[in-house]
Order: C-alpha cells, then sequence, then structure tokens
C-alpha cells in the first residue's frame, strides 16, 4: 500500500515537473488557444474515467454552497493553467518554477490572513525570507516576478477554495471543466472563425497533442488522488518541491535561460526558506507522534 502510493506520487510530481516538456509542442497555437483546449478536452477525459467507474450521482450531493465554491475554484485554476502555459511558451520556465516553490508558503500566509492560524517563529523566519526573495528577485528581473505571484497565489486561493468543499480530485476537476466548458467552446470557435485558430491547419499531429492536454492534466491528478489516501502528508509535502525542481532544470538546463547571479541569490533565499518551513513542519510531526499515546 505505502509502496504503491509513493509511486503513484512519485508519478504524479514527476509528470507536472516534465510539463514545460509538453505545452512548447502545441506551438504555434496561443496561450489561450492551448488553455481552452486543455479545457475541453479534460472535461471529456474526466467525464470517461467517471462513466467508467463512479458515474455521476454524487452530483446531487453536491449542494449550492459547495457548486458556487467549485465555481469559484474554476475561476482560480484558470487564471492558473492559463498564466502556466504563458510562461512557459513565452521563455519564463524558471519563473514557473519558482512559483510552485513559494507555493507553499502562500498557502501558509494566506492560512494566517484569511483562516486565522498563527505561525510558529521558524515559519514567520521562512516567510521573511520569502518575502526578501521576492525583493531580490524583483530588483534582478527589473520587475516584480509576475508569473511565480499569479502561479502560487491562484494556486494559493484554490487550494483554500477546495478544501472548503471537500470533493475528490476527479469530481472536483469535472464539475470545474463544466463550469469552463462553455467558455473554452466559445473560445475555440471564435479562434478558428477568426482565422486565429490552429486546430484545423497543422495537421493531425497537432490536433492530437491538443487533445492531449486533457489527458496530461488527468492523469496527474488522478495518480495524486491515489497517493493521498495511501501515504503520509509529510511524504506528500516532500514529494510537491520535485515538480518545481525539475521545471527549473528544464528552463536552465534544456530551454538555456539565462541565471545571472542576481537571480541565483533570489532563489537561493527561497530554498532557504523552503527548507526552514519544510524542516519546521518535519520537527513538529515527529513531536506529535511521539506525544501520541500508544
Amino acid at each position: 500500500m505505502l509502496r504503491s502510493g509513493f509511486a503513484a506520487g512519485l508519478a504524479a510530481y514527476l509528470l507536472w515537473g516534465l510539463f514545460p516538456l509538453y505545452w512548447p509542442l502545441l506551438e504555434p497555437a496561443g496561450a489561450v488557444e492551448i488553455l481552452a483546449h486543455r479545457i475541453l478536452w479534460s472535461m471529456v477525459v474526466v467525464a470517461i474515467l467517471l462513466v467508467a467507474t463512479q458515474g455521476f450521482k454524487w452530483v446531487r450531493d453536491l449542494g449550492r454552497r459547495r457548486t458556487l465554491l467549485l465555481g469559484v475554484a474554476a475561476a482560480l485554476i484558470t487564471v492558473n493553467w492559463g498564466g502556466y502555459i504563458y510562461g512557459v511558451n513565452s521563455g519564463h520556465v524558471v519563473e514557473t518554477s519558482l512559483g510552485y516553490f513559494i507555493n507553499p508558503l502562500v498557502t501558509v500566509a494566506l492560512a494566517v490572513s484569511v483562516v486565522g492560524e498563527t505561525l510558529r517563529k521558524p515559519q514567520w523566519v521562512a516567510m521573511g525570507i520569502a518575502a526578501a526573495a521576492v525583493v531580490v528577485l524583483t530588483v534582478a528581473y527589473g520587475r516584480p516576478p509576475w508569473i511565480a505571484l499569479t502561479l502560487a497565489f491562484s494556486f494559493g486561493f484554490y487550494g483554500l477554495v477546495k478544501k472548503q468543499v471537500g470533493v475528490g480530485g476527479t469530481q472536483s476537476l469535472a464539475i470545474e471543466t463544466t463550469f469552463l466548458f462553455l467558455p473554452a467552446l466559445a473560445c475555440v470557435i471564435y479562434l478558428q472563425a477568426s482565422g486565429k485558430g490552429t486546430l484545423t491547419t497543422e495537421g493531425a499531429g497537432h490536433v492530437a497533442l491538443l487533445a492531449g492536454g486533457g489527458i496530461v492534466t488527468a492523469i496527474p491528478l488522478i495518480l495524486f488522488g491515489a497517493a493521498a489516501v495511501r501515504i503520509p502528508l509529510t511524504t506528500i509535502g516532500l514529494l510537491q518541491y520535485l515538480a518545481p525542481i525539475l521545471q527549473f532544470a528544464i528552463g536552465v538546463g534544456i530551454r538555456g535561460e539565462a541565471m545571472p547571479a542576481s537571480r541565483w541569490a533570489g532563489f537561493t533565499l527561497v530554498w532557504i526558506a523552503v527548507a526552514l518551513f519544510t524542516w519546521d513542519s518535519l520537527r513538529i510531526r515527529r513531536l506529535a507522534a511521539v506525544t501520541v499515546p500508544a
């Protein structure tokens, strides 16, 4: 059980980490067209999976509040997906990796400011170091790292909303893509009618790659769902950094993005903050395990 769960979690984060190699294959489609197709084909894939497994009876138990929250989640994940695709295909893979490095810290900040949770001293220090890193990277880039911040905050708020909903990953994605389906379909139709779309102009291979966006979206999510119920949260917390590490390596090693000393300094501060945050989380979990009576 633990071994299969770890393998599923590892595969999920490996696939997420390799995303920067996939989206450029869909060019010359632009980020908006790729996003629209990702939404459309994700809904198709998830619908097929639900028909083959649990069906749709669970929809009746959602209720108005949870449905509306999933609508908010749909808007947030649209921003996240669109920002990520734009970042990758515009040559900012390293900056997208930064977004997912700082996402856990943003999640903690939201827990404090929105939920009212309190931070331990090491967490405050980690937050301070992360804030300093953003300042350093703002100077390094000559602008705030908007792509990274957009990804981190959109996914942070997305997680916050999803926590209130309490719906499984596949089911949640089904409702979210249902909200987004008609706007995405309208976008594709408009692009094709205006001559700006690429669905019918780049051959069958291009169509297959556009459709594959739904598959590469659904598979890691399903693997993550399998891992989440089989392995401890601490293990998932450590695995989550595999994706941005791979993204960073792809950005620097394969895409050849520039990393002057000032950016290395900013990323080093981020990694220190992440290491401190992770160490503190593991320390608290070990202490809790020791104090729990047998």
